[in-house]
Formats: C-alpha cells, sequence, structure tokens
C-alpha cells in the first residue's frame, strides 16, 4: 500500500491505523492509567503554551514523518511550525513528540 492510499483508505475506517513500510496496523485502546498520564501531559503543555503560536495535539492526531510515511498517532504532540497551523488532517513539523510507554509497546514506542 503506498502512502497515499493509505490516506484515502484510512479515512473510511472506523478505528485509527499506523502506517509504517507499507503496512497498516491498528491502534489498540489504551488504559484509564495510560489516558490520565496522557491527558495531564497535554493539559500541562497546553497550559504553558497558552499565548504562543503553538498547538497541543492528543491521540487523535496524526503524524506523518514524510508524505511517504511512515504515519503515526503519537499520545500527544506539540507543532509550533506555521505549516501546520492550518492543516486538518496530518502534522508533519513537531517539535515535541510523547508516548506514554506501557509494558506491552515499550519496545515500539
Amino acid at each position: 500500500m503506498t502512502a497515499q492510499e493509505y490516506l484515502a483508505w484510512e479515512e473510511k475506517q472506523p478505528i485509527k491505523y499506523n502506517f509504517i513500510n507499507g503496512k497498516v496496523y491498528a491502534i489498540t485502546g489504551g488504559t484509564l492509567p495510560h489516558n490520565s498520564i496522557a491527558l495531564n501531559l497535554a493539559s500541562a503543555l497546553k497550559i504553558h503554551l497558552r499565548g504562543k503560536s503553538c498547538k497541543v495535539f492528543m491521540a487523535d492526531a496524526k503524524l506523518g514523518v514524510s508524505a511517504n510515511g511512515p504515519y503515526y498517532y503519537p499520545d500527544v504532540m506539540v507543532t509550533c511550525d506555521h505549516r501546520d497551523q492550518k492543516s486538518r488532517k496530518v502534522i508533519y513539523h513537531p517539535c515535541l513528540i510523547a508516548e506514554v510507554l506501557s509494558p506491552g509497546t515499550e519496545g515500539s514506542d
């Protein structure tokens, strides 16, 4: 699958998928503690960056490493890059990416 095929295909799916080396991987749901940690971090970053031209995103925001992929859904990310300010679907220029580690995903995150 190409990156363009993935982007078009994923829009029609009921769940989210990472796209790595031409393959798609379903995103599984996290635990409540995992969600709480990510929310606390995102909230603290949002407060810290208030008044600046930065945006904080959580798990539903897609990260594109390049136009050809890979594509991920990090737990929290921040972009201050003007190229991302009006993006509707993908962030390509984050300045911070954060993953909440768990025993099952620590090796890949």
